[in-house]
């Protein structure tokens, strides 16, 4: 029987979503408390992986068991879980159903604040520039759309096959000293999003040209964009599925 589960973790003290050796991670955390409850090992497929420090407000994963889970998993899963990951919702769903190839899209938001709130410190990128471009941003963002191949946002060494993208939504928001930004794709390459950013803020500050932007895209060479953002002012929203 296969199950997807929904939840949500702050990343804070995670060094990412994917298991790896001498590291605490989110499906680690997942993996173990689902193992504990049921007395068998168990381990959970994520519809895509987050990195060190990165939050998620809407994340799925999927497993597979013998039986039915017993009516107060859910409560339970979330008792033996650390407080900054919490089960939203854990459904039955179709053998052939899968928590990261089904994904139709995913969004993300990336959250500055300008200026400084001290309530914010984990959660927001603080910067002190009140000079920003927001317009410029909105126009080179616009850009996104024009193209596919976004290797210039990807980190260098990385195992996958392609570079293919294809965003369908990618805009600024501003309001009052929140800046944020709003970016859906069907899939996101490694740092992808936080590499944008960071190439869009040099937009923003006059670095940059819109000229220059598209330029940088073209070239297909990371070390031609922008810095990367850091990772704890970036969200995932929402992972999309046709059958949810």
């Amino acid at each position: 029987m296969r199950y997807f589960i929904e939840f949500s973790y702050n990343g804070k003290n995670y060094h990412g979503w994917q298991i790896q050796p001498n590291a605490i991670t989110i499906q680690e955390k997942i993996n173990s408390g689902i193992s504990t409850i049921l007395q068998k090992e168990v381990s959970v497929v994520g519809a895509g992986r987050t990195d060190t420090g990165v939050h998620a407000i809407q994340m799925f994963a999927h497993f597979d068991i013998p039986n039915a889970l017993p009516k107060d998993f859910c409560y339970k899963l979330n008792a033996i879980l650390p407080n900054d990951i919490v089960i939203r919702d854990v459904f039955l769903v179709s053998d052939e159903a899968h928590a990261r190839f089904d994904a139709t899209s995913r969004s993300y938001e990336y959250r500055i604040w300008l200026g400084r709130n001290p309530f914010m410190l984990d959660t927001t990128w603080q910067i002190q520039y009140k000079n920003i471009n927001f317009h410029m941003m909105n126009e080179a963002a616009k850009i996104l759309y024009e193209y596919k191949d976004f290797q210039c946002f990807s980190k260098v060494k990385t195992d996958v096959h392609t570079f293919i993208c294809s965003v369908k939504k990618a805009e600024w928001k501003l309001d009052q000293d929140s800046l944020i930004f709003y970016i859906t794709a069907d899939r996101f390459l490694r740092n992808m999003v936080r590499a944008i950013v960071g190439t869009l803020l040099d937009v923003g500050l006059g670095k940059i040209s819109l000229v220059k932007f598209r330029e940088i895209i073209e070239s297909k060479n990371r070390s031609n964009a922008g810095a990367s953002v850091p990772a704890k002012g970036l969200f995932l929203t929402n992972v999309a599925y046709t059958y949810l």
